[in-house]
């Protein structure tokens, strides 16, 4: 249960890195010419915000008994 925890920790990590390189992808292209005229000509782009962990206590693991 341990090693799937860990797993599963690293896998959200991994998730939230790439979702916050794709919006940083995507903010990047919608503010470089060319492409930010037809961005916001045709699909009225706007910037998009990383994740960003909001909760109090949401940068630790939670602590888990198996007694």
């Amino acid at each position: 249960l341990m090693s799937q925890l860990e797993g599963t920790e690293n896998r959200i990590t991994i998730a939230r890195n790439d979702y916050n390189t794709a919006v940083q992808q995507y903010n990047t292209t919608i503010r470089t010419f060319p492409d930010a005229i037809g961005a916001k000509i045709f699909y009225g782009a706007k910037p998009m915000v990383p994740f960003a962990a909001t909760t109090p206590g949401a940068d630790t693991a939670p602590k888990v008994n198996f007694n």
